[in-house]
């Protein structure tokens, strides 16, 4: 049965519990409500694949409290990454990383590749903060489906195949997160969003 937490700092370290212990609860992010899980459990991360219905050749994108958590969980982010991170962090930049051996194989989906950010929203970041933990959060709905800012859709489309559901309102939506593949010599756009790519070129110039 799902449980529907409010966003209190006592709700969020039931979630990071949930969450450690192998369940799934959708979070909200500063676009869109998301599903977190632990990404280093095969078993998690299987569920997760099944509540979507989603195909395992696709990823799942990573959230984090804060740059610091994404390197002590996945490894030193390179030059180019920690440019982009001082800019655009938190925020809807997504960057591709080299994926660990200790994360869950499908969650870079075969690629050897992950993508994490660290979301504009004081929810999703505790929820991390809480695990301590980069988390999953890959979109809360059914593969296919339009992706969704109201908790009220979430409860209503996967309310019965997830664990908790944290309730902080409507999220702002909008376009999803811009990716950026930072594991080569130069940047690459792999998915336009929310930054424009000429803002990533340009902070690059800067650096």
């Amino acid at each position: 049965m799902l449980t529907r937490l409010p966003a209190s700092m006592a709700a969020l370290d039931e979630a990071a519990r949930i969450i450690r212990g192998g369940g799934i609860v959708a979070l909200p992010t500063d676009t869109l409500y998301g599903l977190a899980v632990n990404p280093f459990s095969d078993a998690a991360v299987a569920r997760v694949f099944v509540v979507k219905g989603r195909a395992a050749e696709r990823g799942l994108p990573l959230i984090a409290a804060d740059a610091d958590q994404i390197a002590t969980t996945l490894g030193a982010l390179p030059p180019i990454a920690r440019a982009l991170a001082a800019v655009f962090w938190p925020g809807p930049l997504t960057l591709l990383l080299d994926a660990p051996a200790t994360l869950a194989a499908e969650v870079s989906g075969g690629t050897g590749r992950v993508g994490v950010r660290v979301p504009a929203h004081d929810v999703a970041r505790a929820v991390c903060r809480a695990c301590a933990s980069v988390v999953t959060a890959t979109s809360a709905n059914v593969s296919g489906q339009p992706a969704v800012n109201d908790p009220d859709e979430v409860e209503r489309t996967l309310g019965e195949r997830i664990d908790a559901l944290i309730d902080a309102g409507k999220t702002h939506g909008g376009p999803p997160s811009t990716i950026v593949d930072v594991t080569g010599s130069t940047p690459r756009l792999v998915r336009s969003g929310a930054v424009a790519w000429t803002e990533v070129l340009a902070c690059l110039d800067r650096a």
